[in-house]
């Protein structure tokens, strides 16, 4: 898509990345780390001391978690990769995932390498709550995990406290385990996030993953990280070590730093995306369009049944029930706001023409 876009002279608003790098002092530190020669050859496999420190006291620092760095922390190529290894790691063939539709793209492919079975458990607008008695029911003898993403991808929907206490005691009365891609952790606007692995019973049976790309607005850095107990967390690092085995060495020693950011930063991060959700969501409704403000994330859903002509992600990509997403499309809003304006502006002369 962004090939399409340069070609054609279009505004992308389509994949998920800023168009603004990171802190200048974080990206000085992969430099000068770089150069010094740290991290140039292959880091230790779990990923550098210093960065397993810093996630454990990140997830002090935010959530009152406490990991061991030693062997509750591995890092990853990017929380990407972190869900295909726990996933390949965690599910036979003919075990079933419960994944909340419409789901990031990539859980569909890691389920069935896996050989497991995926039940979709659909986020409905307009406000995309999770069903918890479609939930219940979906659950059988055969299910493994709840692959569980909030702030959610696509939608924008921020689980509450009340749905992911609820999930959690269905995960501990039916002895399931849960996956937690809690990317977007940051991204949360108004609301709070809460990990699922901070409620009664759920610390044993979570793999939390999360990254650096989306929180520090370096996403070609590909540094993720898996947060869980040590024997969920050598199970995936079982199947880690086949896939990349180590990578971003020299961008381990900033993630480091960058973890360690004051808290104004976080709210800075915060407040400069609400502006532009809040630049590009009624934007799109005074054109005409219906759409379903997000609660985090930096993408927006809009069905744009009004329309003839777009380039946007479908969101059909994202669901099994393609009926389900037929108009519905994801635009990104981590972009500068002359950007934004610019794209409303295209989008008007679309839309009175």
């Amino acid at each position: 898509m962004s090939a399409r876009a340069v070609a054609t002279g279009s505004i992308n608003l389509g994949q998920g990345f800023p168009d603004t790098d990171g802190p200048v002092k974080i990206a000085q530190i992969a430099a000068d780390a770089i150069l010094a020669g740290r991290g140039n050859q292959y880091p230790p496999g779990p990923g550098i001391p210093e960065l397993r420190q810093a996630i454990a006291d990140h997830a002090a620092r935010f959530y009152g978690l406490c990991y061991d760095p030693a062997d509750e922390i591995l890092v990853t190529a990017g929380a990407t990769e972190a869900v295909a290894a726990a996933l390949l790691a965690l599910v036979e063939p003919g075990d079933e995932v419960i994944a909340f539709e419409p789901y990031y793209d990539s859980y569909a492919a890691n389920i069935a390498m896996a050989g497991g079975v995926r039940v979709p458990v659909t986020l409905r607008p307009p406000d995309f709550r999770p069903d918890l008695d479609q939930l219940a029911n979906a659950i059988t003898e055969r299910t493994r995990l709840i692959l569980l993403n909030t702030p959610h991808n696509p939608t924008g929907s921020v689980f509450t406290r009340d749905e992911l206490a609820a999930i959690a005691r269905l995960a501990v009365d039916r002895d399931l385990l849960v996956v937690s891609d809690e990317v977007y952790e940051h991204l949360v606007f108004g609301d709070e996030h809460v990990p699922i692995a901070s409620f009664p019973g759920m610390r044993e049976r979570t793999v939390t993953i999360s990254s650096a790309g989306k929180t520090f607005s370096f996403t070609g850095w590909k540094i993720g990280w898996v947060t869980a107990a040590p024997e969920l967390v050598t199970a995936v690092k079982t199947t880690k070590q086949f896939m990349t085995y180590v990578s971003g060495g020299p961008f381990q020693y900033a993630v480091a730093e960058a973890l360690a950011l004051p808290d104004e930063y976080y709210t800075a991060l915060r407040e400069d995306l609400k502006a532009k959700r809040d630049l590009l969501v009624p934007g799109l409704a005074a054109l005409g369009f219906t759409v379903y403000p997000p609660q985090g994330t930096y993408f927006v859903t809009v069905d744009i049944s009004a329309l003839d002509e777009r380039v946007a992600i479908p969101s059909s990509v994202f669901y099994d029930d393609k009926a389900a997403a037929r108009t519905l499309v994801r635009f990104a809003f981590c972009k500068r706001p002359e950007v934004l304006t610019e794209a409303l502006a295209r989008l008007a002369r679309l839309t009175t023409s």
